[in-house]
């Protein structure tokens, strides 16, 4: 900081060399100070400038610390007069004020904006899971059978998308929306199995499911969302009658383990380290338009939300293994703070 203090006062250091050059062009000039020593001039000079200096330096890092240490409340003395400021220190100071003012007004009407715009999202998707669900019920009135698989298939796709977009609305404030309970995987597994049943009859995927008779500690509604999209992700990228295996182990440390394994396409190396990110598709992505990059990455920002982590294997041409670990105890007490 003296450094940096230093490089700011080098007009006055300038200042400084000048006075003390035309001092000694003076004495050496004018017969009249042939008596006065000018070293003794030069010394008296130098030593009143570093004291002035080092008194300034003091002065304005003190002033500084006061002021970073709390900003806002500083910014409110400018016009309490409670800080000992100059006249210029505080024109200043309040030009400051005004531009965080001015800033913290445009972040205030973004957030307004962005908080209209959510609620004006969700409020939309609550409108279209209407026509959906009557759209739905319509299908069983559908007598061609080959029909109406194809229609039940392309309804849920969008039944997904628009699912999908509710939960994206909701992940800000997910703090407020999640419940822990204890949760049987069994029950969240079957019931989102038969909620793909149309996609995986038209694809020929079937499950071999063991005994998933282990109880969680976890949001069941997000959990649900998390296996929903990794399901789906295995249904879209895996061949025609294949298998999905689903099943359940407890690691070294006894925390519960959820693995989902397809016989799909598989992971490149270079991909699998940002599939989570927001919107990226990968290499299996860009050859299929169906691909949006948001799945996983909401799944994996809402596991970290309730404490579950996903971790993910996968060699190309051999499938994927997805895996849900749960925490334990000690965990869910620091996650819920109960």
């Amino acid at each position: 900081m003296l450094i940096l203090f230093l490089k700011e006062r080098l007009a006055w250091i300038g200042f400084f060399a000048f006075i003390i050059v035309m001092i000694n062009v003076l004495f050496s000039l004018d017969a009249g100070l042939e008596g006065i020593s000018i070293w003794y001039m030069n010394i008296s000079v130098l030593i009143s400038f570093m004291i002035f200096l080092i008194w300034r330096y003091i002065l304005e890092v003190r002033q500084l610390k006061d002021f970073l240490g709390n900003v806002e409340s500083q910014l409110d003395d400018v016009h309490g007069k409670s800080m000992t400021l100059s006249p210029f220190q505080a024109a200043y100071l309040m030009k400051i004020e005004d531009v965080f003012y001015d800033k913290n007004t445009e972040l205030n009407q973004a957030k307004v904006q962005l908080q209209e715009y959510s609620d004006e999202l969700l409020a939309w998707v609550h409108e279209v899971k209407a026509p959906l669900t009557s759209i739905n019920l319509m299908l069983d009135h559908v007598e061609d059978l080959t029909l109406r698989r194809k229609l039940e298939t392309e309804w849920l796709r969008l039944h997904l998308l628009v699912d999908q977009q509710l939960h994206q609305t909701r992940l800000a404030s997910i703090e407020k929306d999640n419940y822990m309970t204890e949760v049987e995987l069994r029950t969240v597994v079957y019931k989102e199995i038969r909620a793909m049943q149309a996609w995986c009859i038209e694809k020929g995927i079937g499950f071999d499911v063991e005994a998933l008779t282990v109880t969680v500690m976890t949001d069941g509604k997000w959990l649900a969302f998390i296996i929903r999209q990794i399901l789906s992700n295995a249904i879209k990228y895996s061949p025609a009658n294949s298998e999905v295996l689903i099943f359940t182990e407890v690691d070294a440390t006894g925390a519960t383990l959820l693995h989902i394994k397809d016989a799909g396409i598989g992971i490149r190396k270079e991909d699998l380290p940002r599939i989570f990110h927001k919107s990226y598709t990968g290499t299996a992505g860009r050859e299929s338009a169906q691909s949006t990059g948001m799945g996983l990455y909401l799944a994996h920002n809402v596991a970290q939300k309730i404490g579950v982590r996903i971790t993910v294997q996968s060699n190309v041409g051999e499938g994927s293994i997805f895996t849900l670990r749960f925490p334990l105890q000690n965990e869910y007490v620091k996650l819920t703070g109960r």
